[in-house]
């Protein structure tokens, strides 16, 4: 009763972390973790392969051949940002719970996380919206096209507005913030759709893997999403929950910027350009609070205050 299976370097890393508290402390030769839980007894050696051995092996061995890259040959050697090199051919067909984060790079305005999950039956649904290539619909086609997806699909949205961020961002750096978000928000999609659960979960690549989960380690972070979890820039092109997430977190973040602008009175632009300076200067001039409306620790802040002068 037992079977084994190869996995990537980084799905082997990804075990380890899993079967963390359920790590016994004797390790055969060549292995870097070994496990027992009320399935299976299970091995992960150095050379990718893993032993899954007891009365539950194939339940607990199923776990991660879903997760398992066809793509792993190619994947050796190949840097981990090159985009869909981990994903599988007929990733697009699953059903995914796909995330991403806009507002990073722009001063005025929150940072915008947005989870949303894509059942296969609703792929074709999704499709028809139009949203396959998200990153060129334009704003407008966005808002119309948000609505639909709220009514129908499982989402959530963590929208960090500056206050918010300014505060987080004194004890964690910008790519910090966005895996606690992207976290956050895949963890509260599981609970709304729980008991289902998705083939697999694929966040818009911003970070390293390994460096992604270290992020929400050194945080603290409790119910870390890490089971099937892939990783990729352009996720957009790879499954259409990623795209809907796009969407989602755009519109809620121009919203956002909209509710600030009528606050200051004056219209808020996006990015961190001469523009962005020029309106922080007159806020400032104004007596507004920068805090309320933009990202600190950006350098507009201090352009502005010399703009002021």
């Amino acid at each position: 009763m037992q079977t084994v299976i190869q996995v990537t370097p980084s799905q082997l890393q990804k075990m380890v972390t899993f079967y963390k508290q359920a790590s016994t402390p004797r390790l055969p030769n060549g292995a870097i973790f070994a496990a027992k839980n009320n399935n299976a007894s299970i091995i992960g050696y150095k050379s990718g392969k893993v032993l899954f051995q007891g009365l539950g092996f194939a339940q607990e061995a199923a776990l991660w051949q879903t997760s398992t890259v066809s793509t792993a040959a190619k994947a050796i050697g190949k840097k981990s940002t090159t985009p869909g090199v981990n994903i599988p051919n007929d990733f697009s067909n699953w059903s995914v719970l796909g995330s991403d984060e806009v507002g990073a790079g722009a001063y005025f305005g929150p940072l915008t996380t947005a989870a949303v999950f894509v059942a296969k039956e609703n792929i074709s649904w999704v499709r028809q919206l139009g949203i396959a290539d998200s990153k060129t619909l334009t704003d407008a086609k966005m808002r119309q096209i948000a609505p639909d997806i709220i009514a129908k699909l499982p989402h959530h949205v963590v929208n960090l507005m500056p206050e918010k961020y300014n505060i987080l961002q004194k004890n964690n750096n910008v790519n910090q913030m966005k895996a606690i978000s992207h976290n956050f928000a895949l963890g509260k999609v599981l609970e709304k759709i729980a008991p289902t659960v998705p083939t697999g979960i694929l966040i818009d690549q911003f970070a390293q893997e390994s460096t992604y989960f270290k992020y929400l380690n050194n945080a603290n972070q409790s119910n870390i999403v890490q089971q099937n979890v892939y990783f990729t820039t352009k996720g957009e092109q790879y499954h259409l929950s990623v795209a809907a997430a796009s969407i989602l977190a755009r519109v809620v973040e121009l919203d956002s910027l909209d509710k600030l602008s009528d606050e200051a009175g004056m219209r808020l632009p996006i990015g961190a350009g001469k523009a962005v300076d020029m309106v922080a200067a007159q806020l400032l001039q104004q007596g507004a609070d920068l805090n309320h409306y933009a990202k600190l620790h950006f350098a507009n802040t201090l352009k502005a205050e010399k703009l002021k002068r």
